[in-house]
């Protein structure tokens, strides 16, 4: 399937220390995004942050009416 001389270029572009060095890098990213991720799960969970109240239920906002319309708005009547 590859050729002797295909298989010897990708040992040596694996085997490269750029290649290594970005491998590992992203791999200690990987475990620092996945222990903040869990550290912040811990504290969301467990804080003593005051929640609202479910009974309480909200009075409906009346429209505010007035007599004059200051945006010339009026209904007409016919």
């Amino acid at each position: 399937m590859f050729s002797s001389e295909l298989r010897k270029l990708l040992i040596q572009v694996i085997s490269s220390w750029q290649v290594i060095a970005v491998t590992v890098v992203l791999i200690i990213y990987i475990f620092i995004v996945k222990y903040v991720a869990r550290i912040n799960k811990r504290n969301t969970r467990g804080s003593n942050m005051p929640s609202a109240p479910k009974d309480k239920k909200k009075k409906p906002e009346k429209p505010i009416h007035s007599e004059t319309d200051d945006l010339g708005l009026e209904e007409k009547a016919k």
